[in-house]
């Protein structure tokens, strides 16, 4: 299964890769959607919201008043901070039952508009970030959803920047121009670099490479292994010293043949006693782990 992270900011199209990706058989997981979803009427995610915050917060036919809620919650971060108690819990198990539910052989779409600003990219094999200018979001919002201009100023202005989306994508799809010129290079990606991706993760085929990673690559690279090893690994990574791989350390007591089938899993196989690489034939890179040693001095 392919996890990937898929996120922009509002006005930037978004919905439109979504929407094409699923054409070619990848499950969408929206974010929104499930948010929404676990406190319909109902479910014991809406009951503890009334528990917490009173029946203002409900309209007259006991559904969620999310204007009424919305007052309540931003401006009271302690309030904000309950309700998210309440419903991220809710959201990652919905997550999983769908994830779980999955064919075999998945491309896994995570349809997450605030990706960057909750910190999940690292959870992904791969991060697709939709963008475009402040300009052309705005228009879009004023023109095609009828939004009022400063609202959406606003609105864009209270989402992550470019520069901390370009951070964490692995891959960028500049939607400057129509819905069309979108699909065709959603279509090229997927052809080129998921269907592949997902073939050389499910086959354990990583992709040797003289390629150097730079600085910012390596730092997304960390992270992602942070997230995939946890306490097991040792460090950041670094240039290992006269080759093209990066150095993994791990932990004190972990040996490599521990966190192999874990880092393959993470889109890692193996290519070789200590040394594995990714899958993913738009971005390889060598990783050798490097096991953790004792001094003379203990």
């Amino acid at each position: 299964m392919l996890r990937v992270g898929l996120s922009g900011g509002i006005g930037s199209g978004k919905s439109t890769v979504a929407r094409a990706l699923a054409d070619h058989g990848a499950v969408i997981i929206d974010a929104d959607r499930l948010a929404r979803e676990v406190v319909e009427p109902g479910t014991a995610g809406l009951e503890a919201i009334r528990e917490r915050f009173g029946s203002g917060i409900l309209t007259s036919d006991g559904a969620l008043d999310r204007p009424a809620l919305g007052r309540v919650v931003f401006a009271d971060t302690a309030a904000r901070g309950d309700l998210e108690r309440i419903t991220h819990p809710l959201i990652a198990a919905r997550t999983k039952e769908l994830i779980d539910a999955a064919p075999p052989m998945s491309i896994v779409v995570h349809d997450v508009p605030l990706l960057v600003e909750v910190g999940y990219a690292p959870r992904y094999h791969l991060v697709i970030i939709v963008g475009a200018s402040r300009e052309t979001r705005l228009e879009r919002l004023v023109t095609h959803r009828g939004m009022d201009r400063a609202d959406a100023e606003q609105r864009i202005d209270a989402q992550a920047s470019d520069e901390q989306r370009r951070a964490v994508a692995d891959v960028w799809l500049h939607n400057q121009g129509s819905v069309d010129e979108l699909r065709a290079a959603t279509e090229t990606l997927y052809a080129e670099r998921l269907a592949p991706f997902l073939a050389n993760l499910e086959q354990g085929v990583g992709l040797e490479t003289h390629e150097v990673p730079g600085p910012v690559e390596v730092e997304r690279l960390t992270a992602r292994l942070a997230h995939v090893l946890g306490d097991d690994l040792g460090g950041p990574l670094e240039l290992d010293p006269g080759t093209d791989s990066l150095l993994v350390p791990l932990s004190a007591g972990v040996t490599s043949e521990g966190v192999t089938e874990t880092l393959a899993r993470a889109g890692f196989p193996s290519v070789g006693p200590g040394r594995m690489a990714s899958a993913d034939p738009g971005r390889p890179v060598v990783l050798t782990l490097r096991e953790h040693t004792v001094g003379p001095e203990g």
